[in-house]
Order: C-alpha cells, then structure tokens, then sequence
C-alpha cells in the first residue's frame, strides 16, 4: 500500500482524503497541518494529525506527500521543501511561473534523491495533455483555452491573501461570443479580455478600505491585471448563501488544418464540468500520487510534470488488463 501524506487540510486537503479512501492501492498516513492538530477533525479514523513543524519525523512513513496549499504563497515555499524530505506532488496553478517553480523543485530535489511532481490538476494537468496531444496532431493550427463558468480556487486564494479580506470567491467565466466563434471554425484572434470575464465576491474586514482592495485585486499581476475584472463587496451572510459552492470547468480546443492547399478543417474539442473543483483536482492528484511512487521505485529523481508521466502509470491495473480494456 502506497502511504501517503496530506499537508493542509481545506478544500483539497479534504480532497485529497476522500480520493485516497476511494484507491485500492493507497492508505493515508497522516496529515500536516499548520493549525493546532487537536483542533483540526478528519474523516479517516484511527489517522494521526500532525503539526507541521513534526514533519521530518514522518520522513521514512510517508512514501507521497500531497501538498494542498496555495499557489501564491504556499506552493513557492513548501513544495521545494519537502521535496527535500519526500516525493512530493503539489497543484501549482501559476502558469507564467511554472518554469521557475520547477527549476526550484527541481533542484530541491535532486539533492536528496527524491521525485517532485509539479502542476497536477485539470489546468495545468489534464488540459496541458490535451494540448500538447491536440498539437503534435494538427501542428498548423491554434489553441483556445476556455475557463469557467466557475470557480478557481488559485484566483479566489490570491484575493483572500489580500489585507483587510475576510472571504472571497472568484468566478472565472468564458466570454460566449468568443467561445462559439472557436467552436464554429472561424479561427479568432482573441486576447486574454475577450476571451474571459473575472468576477469577485468579496466579503471585507471590519474597517478595511474597499477602494484599495479592489484596486490591489485589479492590478494583481499573473491573475487579475490582464482581464475584465468585477468586484463586488457583499455581507457574509449573503456570501454564505450564495457562493458556497465549487463548482467549476472548461474547454481546450485545438482548430488545424490539412490537406495540399489547407482545404481541410478540424476541431479537436475537451470538455470538463465539474461539481467539485477541490474533489476533481485531488483526484487527479492521487492518480498521478500513484505515478510518482512508481517512477521512484525506477530510481527517477527531480521535478516532473504531467508531460512526464506514462498514461500507465496512473492506473491500478496491469498493462494486459489496461490493452483489453481500453485500447
């Protein structure tokens, strides 16, 4: 049994237990937490929850550690961190920073041996597959990627680091025009505006400037300062009425073409849709946890990606059972 560790324990760190509860192949060891253990309640009996500061005596009883942390602040740190200590997986969101994260993890990890898989998730994750594949096929062409609607964790994480935020949730949500103009082969030009609409709802601190939060959120490079941005300031309770869910999704779409003279079209076209963001991104995790722990045992070390990982290497079965199945 593969055993694995949780580092935090909200809406992935829960995640993350409930997707490990449900592999075959896997049992959860511990959980990490920044919080007082006492005070944190998990579902899974009998499993110990500890202060973080306690992790490196966990070194040799954890074969994967998840990392559910944030990737504004979190991510940067932990992930090369313990990448020192463990194979680690983290979802780092970021996607103008993933080459620095990874040559941080990469680094990190090489030092002591172990594998740091980085960036698992549906976007980046499962998306960046589809358009890695989507291109090797249909090389003259161009990607669209659509977000939403929903929620994302990353942006609304970003918002709630921000003083004087007491709670938020962002909305990412796809610009209709835009995505049907994709859809129906007309091949647009389209800039990071036209394509998706960024919505907050944001609940403040008692006393806190709503001016400036709103322009500390519009100008917030790598998330916000690059899109149509709506800020809306609500009451807690109004927050809790309406904005408790997760849902979120997307679509990746690839439009090539082919033939002598470029006569021919194609679309190739993903869709996710989700009522659980945090349950269908730690999903994904633990899949890919599973990666990780057998890329290890081949002797393999330092940062790996989703590009990295043999579409087998996800899976329980055996490589006879995976042909006849689905090949």
């Amino acid at each position: 049994m593969i055993q694995i560790g949780i580092v935090g324990y909200g809406n992935l760190g829960k995640g993350t237990e409930i997707a490990v509860a449900q592999a075959p192949d896997m049992e959860l060891a511990a959980v990490f937490t920044r919080r007082e253990p006492e005070t944190v309640k998990i579902l899974t009996p009998d499993v110990p929850v500890v202060h973080v500061r306690d992790i490196e005596r966990w070194k040799d009883r954890v074969d994967v550690l998840i990392l559910c942390g944030g990737s504004a602040t979190d991510l940067p740190v932990q992930t090369p961190r313990y990448a020192r200590l463990f194979n680690v997986i983290d979802s780092f969101d970021t996607h103008a920073k993933i080459p620095e994260h990874f040559a941080n993890v990469d680094a990190a990890a090489k030092e002591t041996g172990h594998i740091g898989m980085i960036s698992v998730g549906w976007d980046p994750g499962l998306f960046s597959l589809n358009r890695v594949y989507a291109n090797a096929i249909l090389p003259d062409g161009t990607d669209y990627t659509f977000w939403g609607k929903g929620v994302s964790q990353g942006h609304s994480d970003a918002v709630r680091r921000i003083a004087g935020v007491k709670n938020a949730k962002q909305y990412t949500i796809p610009v209709e025009a835009a995505l049907e103009a994709v859809r129906s082969g007309q091949n647009p030009a389209l800039s990071t505006k036209d394509k998706h609409l960024r919505e907050c709802f944001v609940v403040l601190e008692d006393g806190a400037d709503a001016a400036l939060v709103e322009k500390q959120i519009k100008e917030m490079p790598n998330y916000f300062a690059d899109y149509n941005t709506v800020v809306h300031f609500i009451d807690e309770e109004e927050f809790m009425q309406n904005h408790s869910g997760m849902a979120h999704g997307g679509f990746v779409f690839r439009s090539g073409r082919t033939g002598v003279n470029k006569e021919n079209n194609h679309i190739i076209e993903y869709r996710i849709k989700l009522d659980s963001n945090p349950e269908f991104t730690t999903s994904v995790l633990v899949a890919y946890a599973r990666a990780v722990q057998r890329m290890y045992s081949e002797g393999q070390s330092g940062c790996k990606t989703v590009l990295d990982v043999p579409p087998a290497y996800l899976c329980t079965q055996s490589d006879e059972e995976l042909r006849t199945r689905f090949l």
